[in-house]
């Protein structure tokens, strides 16, 4: 049997489907990368944006119509509103949340069972090996899933509560996608409630995953030899707050990561996203500033550059106390890079109201802005408003936003040629004949080689150009 997976969205995202791939080939199921080779169609889906949920509708529309000529199951997880869930239910055969992809074998054994009497039918898609949830057929060729044995299994949605079972989704070990980078989820859901945000509607309140769980992870990833991890969590920098007086805090945490990262001698780079300005105090950069290896790039979500913007959008932070933050960034860690998620179009948003973004693009000189035109999400408050800002108006902003932005990381980059770095080769360029890499503030890097086996290793480079959004090298031999 082989199974299909798409991923959507965040790194959360992709790193919730690592451990459903985990889960998968642990029944015995097999990747492919078409769609139409796999008899089990599945979809990690991100509700945050509209233009990802129509992918899904377009995904599974299709695949419905391939039951017509093939058995096949779809299931849908991931981050998906509740107005989406009702729908989906209708469309996919399986709809579960997250926390409870332990049950998943179960739930595909009940749905898809392979029976005795479907024994005088072959199928020769079938893989060498099925394992369903508590049997194993020993002649998977000789088997196809009986479509009169299907019995729908449709799980519902985790309400807006902390939901304790995302634990025992914690303790599955994921199928990383690298063998040198990887995400370590180390909380789940969302307290903040900004107003254009569906996460709280999704993913359910804070809950944070046990420390020592997450220093075991990182671990026994920096003995495997991964040299790139990435701490993730709707609000990492509220890590232990759900918690307090049993758990510590994100600082406390970041603190434990750096005295392992000198104890051990290992090399390796440990980035968090995504820190509310809020939470995000003094103890956490004083953390990054003073271990080698927690990298030295902030990921800092400004979402407006204006005060009445951010009332509306409920973030609960003005320009003052942001602009404090990078203040002390820049103070105590002089060479990290900056970057930051933008909205542009929000309801009522007004032409000084944008321009004041405008100005803090040149303000912070951010080294990557996440630009994103809004569009509003069901569930969340904002959607209750109207979306008045014309879509063309959005797109012209966002292209104002995004050429403001490129101005400034090409006059950083350009400070960048002649300097020597150490970098992270991640794979073949598109350039030919050159191999992509990032430098520790995640400016992505390339350089001229043919040696693949460089690929997640560190190499040292000379920069010899620089472009808006990367630059280029030679390598140090």
């Amino acid at each position: 049997m082989k199974y299909h997976i798409v991923q959507l969205g965040c790194q959360m995202n992709i790193s919730d489907g690592e451990r459903v791939q985990q889960v998968l080939e642990g029944m015995g199921f097999e990747a492919t990368d078409k769609e139409e080779e796999a008899s089990l169609l599945g979809v990690i889906a991100c509700s945050v944006r509209q233009k990802g949920i129509d992918k899904v509708y377009n995904m599974v529309a299709k695949w419905n119509k391939w039951k017509n000529r093939k058995n096949l199951i779809t299931f849908v997880s991931g981050c998906v509103l509740p107005a989406d869930k009702q729908k989906f239910l209708k469309m996919f055969d399986l709809v579960f949340p997250m926390s409870q992809l332990p049950q998943l074998p179960e739930m595909i054994s009940q749905y898809g069972i392979v029976s005795a009497a479907s024994m005088q039918t072959l199928d020769a898609g079938l893989s060498d090996l099925i394992k369903t949830h508590d049997q194993v057929a020993l002649n998977p060729a000789a088997f196809r899933l009986n479509p009169a044995a299907f019995k729908p299994t449709h799980v519902g949605i985790t309400p807006q509560k902390p939901d304790e079972r995302i634990e025992d989704f914690w303790h599955i070990t994921p199928k990383y996608g690298s063998g040198f980078e990887a995400f370590i989820p180390i909380q789940n859901g969302c307290n903040k409630f900004c107003t254009f945000c569906a996460v709280p509607y999704t993913r359910g309140r804070e809950v944070s995953r046990p420390s020592d769980e997450i220093l075991n992870e990182l671990k026994h990833l920096v003995a495997k030899g991964f040299k790139s991890i990435t701490l993730l969590g709707q609000n990492v920098n509220s890590y232990g707050l759900d918690k307090k007086g049993t758990e510590i805090s994100f600082a406390g945490l970041l603190k434990m990561i750096g005295e392992f990262g000198q104890q051990s001698n290992e090399d390796f780079w440990v980035y968090f996203t995504s820190p509310h300005p809020r939470d995000m105090s003094d103890d956490i950069i004083e953390v990054v500033a003073r271990y080698d290896c927690l990298a030295k790039q902030i990921h800092l979500p400004v979402q407006s550059g204006d005060d009445n913007m951010l009332v509306r959008m409920n973030r609960n932070h003005g320009m003052g106390k942001y602009r404090e933050i990078v203040n002390t960034i820049k103070r105590l860690i002089p060479q990290a890079t900056l970057f930051t998620d933008i909205i542009v179009g929000f309801t009522g948003e007004t032409v000084e109201e944008f321009n004041n973004t405008m100005k803090i693009m040149g303000e912070f000189k951010y080294n990557m802005a996440y630009i994103a035109q809004y569009s509003p999400r069901p569930g969340a408050a904002s959607s209750r408003w109207a979306d008045d800002i014309p879509q063309e108006e959005k797109k012209e902003r966002y292209h104002l936003l995004t050429n403001e932005m490129m101005k400034h990381t090409l006059e950083y980059n350009q400070l960048l040629v002649g300097r020597t770095l150490k970098v992270l080769v991640r794979g073949n360029d598109r350039k030919k004949g050159y191999l992509s890499a990032y430098t520790e503030g995640r400016i992505v890097a390339r350089f001229q080689c043919d040696k693949n086996e460089m690929v997640g290793k560190y190499a040292t480079i000379t920069v010899t150009s620089a472009a808006p959004l990367s630059i280029e090298g030679v390598l140090v031999n």
